[in-house]
């Protein structure tokens, strides 16, 4: 349908710490999951919202979105095992299918029966198969860039680093070039002058915590075959209300995979972010911001 595909255009000024009318306190909190301890924030009260980060990314991903949804929801902002400050239990199953199940487990442990789920990036694929796994358990669904079975990028990249000869001078160049870091967090954005200033440092804290490149690669060695699963069972959450958001100028995840993807999806709405690149709950938070809150206000019944 014509009026589930929106395009929105973005100023180009700086993005803006997010000032919302009522400020809401963000707890750190912790549990305990087969052993491992799990990180996760959470802020403000309603209907429980469960927010998944991207790949090496962490709940600081969401720092300009959590004060302006939690104003609407009760809002878990989780760092996935081996990622962010949680643990990085050794030989930790990285598939989506696995991720899944922990977050399933994450919920259970802190009580939330449903929520809304909102994932980017490789969390928006870990989201789609919890939703498959559990569709009971998601009223809506909102997906940021996705990784799914109809984008080539990251295909090619995960055979050659999950490679045994490449893995281990990938370990060992990954955390002393500081450069290669710098190259491909700048590449996330569609335009470099909406960078936020604590944006690189922000990542690359965590990623001094032995065995984050360990579980990145870990998360590539299963990447295609999670793929092929993935593909296999969105048939099952078809029916669940969705919003795709998807930056016109993502270098990470293909912008032409969105509509492969929404094509699949019977209740669903796909907004695209005219020159926005990966990470558009950073790069233009306030236009982030009111676009998911007024899918879930006009989906709140």
């Amino acid at each position: 349908m014509s009026d589930q595909n929106l395009k929105v255009a973005v100023n180009s000024a700086l993005p803006t710490e997010i000032e919302p009318r009522h400020k809401f306190a963000v707890e750190e909190r912790w549990i305990t999951l087969d052993g491992a301890r799990m990180r996760y924030l959470c802020a403000g009260s309603g209907r429980a919202l469960l927010l998944v980060h991207g790949l090496l990314g962490y709940s600081f991903s969401w720092r300009f979105a959590i004060p302006a949804l939690a104003q609407h929801s009760s809002v878990f902002a989780v760092d996935l095992m081996g990622t962010g400050f949680s643990d990085r239990p050794p030989d930790l199953d990285c598939s989506f299918r696995a991720s899944a199940q922990r977050l399933l487990g994450f919920m259970d442990a802190t009580g939330i029966a449903s929520c809304d789920l909102l994932g980017t990036s490789h969390g928006g694929a870990v989201s789609m198969m919890l939703a498959a796994l559990a569709p009971e358990r998601v009223r809506r669904l909102i997906l940021v860039d996705p990784v799914n079975p109809w984008s080539v990028h990251g295909k090619h990249l995960s055979v050659l680093l999950s490679n045994p000869l490449v893995a281990p001078i990938f370990l060992k160049l990954a955390p002393r070039v500081r450069i290669l870091d710098e190259f491909y967090h700048r590449r996330m954005f569609g335009d470099p002058r909406r960078i936020p200033p604590d944006s690189l440092e922000g990542y690359r804290k965590p990623m001094r915590i032995s065995g984050s490149y360990e579980y990145g690669l870990a998360v590539l060695r299963s990447w295609n075959r999670d793929l092929k699963e993935l593909e296999s069972v969105l048939p099952r959450i078809a029916d669940i209300p969705t919003l795709l958001i998807w930056g016109t100028s993502d270098t990470a995840v293909a912008p032409a995979s969105a509509h492969q993807l929404q094509q699949r999806l019977q209740d669903c709405r796909l907004v695209m972010l005219e020159g926005v690149g990966h990470l558009p709950y950073e790069e233009v938070p306030d236009e982030f911001n009111r676009t998911v809150t007024a899918f879930l206000s006009a989906n709140s019944h």
